[in-house]
Protein backbone atom coordinates (compact mmCIF):
# COMPACT_ATOMS: atom_id res chain seq x y z
CA UNK A 1 0.00 0.00 0.00
CA UNK A 2 1.37 3.58 -1.00
CA UNK A 3 1.08 6.13 1.37
CA UNK A 4 0.17 9.82 0.29
CA UNK A 5 2.69 12.25 2.07
CA UNK A 6 0.83 13.41 4.90
CA UNK A 7 -0.01 9.92 6.09
CA UNK A 8 3.81 8.79 5.73
CA UNK A 9 4.39 12.19 8.02
CA UNK A 10 2.43 11.29 10.38
CA UNK A 11 3.32 7.20 11.05
CA UNK A 12 6.65 8.96 10.98
CA UNK A 13 5.85 11.48 13.49
CA UNK A 14 3.79 8.61 15.62
CA UNK A 15 6.83 6.33 15.25
CA UNK A 16 9.53 9.42 16.48
CA UNK A 17 7.16 10.07 19.61
CA UNK A 18 7.00 6.23 20.52
CA UNK A 19 10.57 6.54 20.29
CA UNK A 20 11.15 9.50 22.83
CA UNK A 21 8.55 7.95 25.00
CA UNK A 22 10.71 4.70 25.13
CA UNK A 23 13.81 6.62 25.75
CA UNK A 24 12.39 8.63 28.40
CA UNK A 25 11.59 5.29 30.21
CA UNK A 26 15.00 3.84 29.74
CA UNK A 27 16.21 7.31 31.67
CA UNK A 28 13.86 6.60 34.37
CA UNK A 29 15.19 3.15 35.06
CA UNK A 30 18.74 4.35 34.69
CA UNK A 31 18.33 7.15 37.42
CA UNK A 32 16.10 4.91 39.58
CA UNK A 33 19.29 2.44 39.62
CA UNK A 34 21.69 4.88 39.79
CA UNK A 35 23.06 7.88 42.24
CA UNK A 36 21.90 11.34 41.53
CA UNK A 37 26.12 12.02 41.52
CA UNK A 38 26.14 9.40 38.54
CA UNK A 39 23.28 10.47 36.49
CA UNK A 40 22.93 14.04 37.33
CA UNK A 41 26.06 15.54 35.36
CA UNK A 42 25.32 13.55 32.10
CA UNK A 43 21.62 15.26 32.73
CA UNK A 44 23.19 18.80 32.64
CA UNK A 45 25.35 18.15 29.97
CA UNK A 46 21.99 17.12 27.68
CA UNK A 47 20.32 20.32 29.28
CA UNK A 48 23.15 22.34 28.53
CA UNK A 49 23.68 21.56 24.68
CA UNK A 50 19.60 22.01 24.39
CA UNK A 51 19.99 25.29 25.62
CA UNK A 52 23.17 26.14 23.22
CA UNK A 53 21.26 24.48 20.55
CA UNK A 54 18.16 26.55 21.00
CA UNK A 55 20.26 29.94 21.84
CA UNK A 56 22.02 29.81 18.13
CA UNK A 57 18.95 29.61 16.37
CA UNK A 58 16.97 32.69 15.47
CA UNK A 59 13.83 33.32 17.70
CA UNK A 60 11.42 36.39 17.95
CA UNK A 61 11.63 38.30 20.99
CA UNK A 62 7.72 37.28 22.05
CA UNK A 63 9.35 33.56 21.66
CA UNK A 64 12.27 34.19 23.86
CA UNK A 65 10.15 35.76 26.40
CA UNK A 66 7.71 32.86 26.72
CA UNK A 67 10.30 31.04 27.12
CA UNK A 68 11.67 32.72 29.97
CA UNK A 69 8.25 32.90 31.60
CA UNK A 70 7.98 29.06 31.53
CA UNK A 71 11.32 28.38 33.23
CA UNK A 72 9.94 30.98 35.21
CA UNK A 73 7.17 29.34 36.32
CA UNK A 74 8.97 25.55 36.47
CA UNK A 75 11.12 27.13 39.22
CA UNK A 76 8.99 28.71 40.92
CA UNK A 77 6.54 25.31 41.02
CA UNK A 78 9.28 23.51 42.00
CA UNK A 79 10.71 25.74 45.17
CA UNK A 80 6.85 25.87 46.31
CA UNK A 81 6.93 21.89 46.08
CA UNK A 82 10.06 21.64 48.09
CA UNK A 83 8.72 24.10 51.08
CA UNK A 84 5.72 21.59 51.47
Amino acid sequence: MLLRGSQRDIRGHERDREQRIEAIKRWIDYIKSKLPETWGPQQNAVVNDQLEAAQSVQTSASHRQHVTDVAKHVLEDKNGSEER
